[in-house]
């Protein structure tokens, strides 16, 4: 063999080692990780962060209100405070001064948004035998793109994210992401991506399912077609369910209210009805998290009649980034000005991160059993701009020069290599 052969075979090796250090690398790194988790000290929930989700979530809804009034929504402002949390980890500067703004985690170090949402988390997944409440994190990474251990880390120890490295150009990955969200959503939710833009790089995903045995079931022969008013004015014969017995009751000044407890009684379905001398734009506009806060300490128990409707709703994906932009955090969506830095080595990928979309999918349905419902919400970050790229895919024209003279010393032409 000569040796301009034999140093072209060590260099094609060299590559392919290469690739496989860095991948084996990150994986090593991804269970170095984890096994440092018991090892961390993660300290309690900041109430300061159980109050920040309430008042997002209001924040949120009512963004989302004001463009879609009288129209059924469905979202869940959790899913979307973890998933944007993840993310929080690779912002600094004045994207992660928006980013925290818009979540009302104001003056709030790191670890205590961190802490407080891993503890949050293990909290909420209840071990009420009526109740099931899972929460799945991951992390979805652009093949050949170095994330930093920092940003690795405080995902896995604090989110439990699982994070996997695939090839985005493989047309299986985008399959491999939604089967994901398909298996932590029990198949409520099928899919959350449609497809993977050109310039994404990372994929952060919070995924929840939630399924809640009423305490007290209601009997299905109880449930019988009743009258629901529509806000036209017009009228429609729906299932309605009912049954009588003692529930925690609130009667407000312009609107009564019920909370239907699930299992236990640590969950439970809160509905509230505003009067016939108000409506439901008025109540939504009027809610904030200090009345929320008061009218949760109201609620007394008495007898009452109840009947609700059954129901079931799909709340189509719905991209989120100009409700987040007006709430405050537009420059995370700005390609020249966000700053992700914590999350990646920019010199490296000679290009600026930025979130291309936020996107929220939601399920629930209410019957006489109880509720199962489930939520995802995907952060894609992608990048200004990457190396160009050059795939010879298809039948193409070749030729062998001399660069000194100019010289064309073959050409020819490939259909079928």
């Amino acid at each position: 063999m000569n040796s301009k052969k034999a140093i072209g075979i060590i260099s094609v090796l060299l590559v392919i080692l290469a690739l496989y250090i860095f991948n084996g690398c990150l994986e090593s790194t991804i269970d170095a990780l984890r096994d440092t988790k018991d090892e961390t000290e993660i300290g309690p929930i900041d109430s300061n962060v159980s109050k920040a989700n309430t008042e997002f979530g209001f924040n949120l809804f009512n963004e989302i209100w004001e463009t879609e009034q009288n129209q059924n929504i469905f979202i869940s402002p959790f899913s979307v405070s973890v998933a944007l949390a993840m993310t929080l980890n690779g912002a600094a500067g004045e994207t992660e001064r928006a980013m925290t703004d818009t979540l009302q985690l104001h003056d709030l170090i790191s670890d205590t948004i961190n802490s407080s949402f891993y503890q949050l988390q293990n909290t909420l997944q209840t071990s009420d035998p009526k109740v099931t409440f899972t929460i799945a994190n991951s992390l979805w990474g652009r093949e050949g793109f170095q994330f930093k251990t920092d940003f690795l880390q405080r995902n896995e120890l604090y989110f439990d994210a699982d994070a996997s490295i695939l090839d985005f150009m493989d047309p299986g990955t985008l399959q491999t992401i939604n089967q994901w969200v398909n298996d932590n959503t029990n198949s409520k939710i099928p899919k959350i991506l449609d497809e993977i833009e050109p310039n994404a790089v990372l994929f952060l995903i919070n995924a929840i399912y939630f399924k809640g045995s009423w305490q007290t079931e209601f009997d299905p022969l109880d449930t019988r077609d009743g009258t629901f008013h529509l806000v036209s004015g017009a009228t429609k014969q729906i299932p309605m369910m009912s049954r009588t017995g003692q529930y925690p009751v609130y009667i407000g000044e312009d609107f009564q209210a019920i909370n239907l407890p699930y299992g236990e009684g640590r969950m439970g379905m809160f509905i509230f009805l505003p009067n016939n001398k108000s409506d439901l734009n008025k109540f939504v506009g009027n809610i904030t998290t200090e009345k929320w806060e008061n009218w949760m300490e109201q609620f007394r128990e008495r007898e009452v009649q109840i009947r609700i409707p059954k129901f079931k709703l799909e709340y189509g994906t719905k991209v989120l980034n100009d409700v987040l932009t007006s709430l405050g955090m537009g420059v995370a969506f700005d390609e020249d000005n966000a700053d992700f830095s914590r999350m990646t080595d920019l010199d490296s990928v000679g290009g600026n991160l930025y979130i291309t979309k936020v996107a929220h999918k939601t399920f629930i349905e209410v019957n006489e059993e109880g509720t199962e419902a489930a939520a995802v919400t995907s952060v894609g970050v992608g990048i200004k701009s990457l190396p160009p790229r050059f795939i010879v895919d298809r039948p193409f024209f070749f030729a062998i020069c001399d660069n000194e003279t100019g010289t064309v010393l073959f050409m020819g032409t490939v259909v079928e290599p």
